[in-house]
This record gives C-alpha cells, sequence and structure tokens, in this order.
C-alpha cells in the first residue's frame, strides 16, 4: 500500500460523502508527516452509519470483501492486492466514538480527541491521535513494526508507550 494508494482511497470515500479517520501504521506515518516504513494495508475508521455507502464506493473501484468480523471490522481486498482493514464507529453527540469488540461488554471508546489530522504527501489527512495509536498498540506481543511506530510517537510527541 503505497502513500498515492492511500490518498486515491480517501478520494474514493470522499466522493461519497464517507468520514474516515486513518489508523495504524499509515495513521502513525500521517501524525509524523511522512512514510516511515512499508505498509501491508490500510486501517479505516468509518461512521457505521456510512458503512453501506463506503462499501459500494469500494465496490466500485474493484474492492470486494475478504474477511468479514462484523460487528468488530471487515476487510476489502482489490485484484491489485490492495487491503483495507475497516472498523465502524458508532458516534455520540460529543464527538467521541465506540467501535464493538471481541468481547461486547468491552467496546473500544474512542474519545473526541482522538479524531484528529495528519499529513501525507502534503495532503491533511483524517487520522486517529498519538494516544489513541498508543491505546491501541497494547496488549498483544508487538512486532517490529510496532516496535518502529511506538518509537516514532515517542520521538514526535515525546509521550510515553509500554513497549
Amino acid at each position: 500500500m503505497t502513500a498515492d494508494d492511500v490518498l486515491s482511497i480517501l478520494a474514493v470515500l470522499r466522493k461519497v460523502d464517507v468520514d474516515i479517520w486513518i489508523g495504524g501504521g499509515w495513521g502513525i506515518d500521517a501524525l509524523v508527516g511522512k512514510q516511515t516504513r512499508p505498509h501491508r494495508d490500510l486501517d479505516l475508521m468509518h461512521r457505521k452509519s456510512q458503512e453501506p455507502a463506503a462499501v459500494t464506493a469500494l465496490a466500485d473501484a474493484g474492492f470486494v470483501e475478504t474477511l468479514d468480523w462484523r460487528p468488530v471490522r471487515f476487510v476489502v481486498t482489490d485484484p491489485q492486492g490492495r487491503e483495507i482493514d475497516l472498523h465502524p464507529l458508532d458516534f455520540a453527540a460529543d464527538g467521541s466514538a465506540v467501535q464493538a469488540s471481541p468481547t461486547p461488554e468491552q467496546p473500544f471508546v474512542y474519545p473526541a480527541s482522538s479524531f484528529v489530522t495528519g499529513t501525507i504527501l502534503g495532503s491533511t489527512v483524517p487520522c486517529l491521535s498519538p494516544q489513541q495509536q498508543v491505546f491501541f498498540h497494547q496488549g498483544y506481543e508487538p512486532a517490529d513494526h510496532d516496535r518502529h511506530d511506538m518509537a516514532l510517537l515517542r520521538q514526535a510527541f515525546g509521550i510515553a508507550t509500554h513497549f
């Protein structure tokens, strides 16, 4: 997944007025303003209410569903192998959101302050805050790319991470 791919996918979703935020590795690279490593996929959070429009727009762009773990997440892939990991969010009036989790009584919580912007190839893009990124990098054994990403957040934002 290249930076141009990310911007192209965002443009597809913007055309149909789907609100998204970039998470994962691309989200961290957006926060620091440059690509720092190769990325296998693109993690996008979206409004659950806009999911039908997102799925239709991505299907029109050649993406097909390849994994369904709803209500937590689902994955679409195109013939070139580009993969998008989609995470449906339910928003509250105060701008906060929740995402279903594998443990239904413990949904993932997104404070309103989680939704910020970063840059990819000089373009402003919506993404998750450094604090939310750190939150989602807990509770599992980190891979090398996770260690890399957390080191970037420590260096760029001076925030504590657990690895």
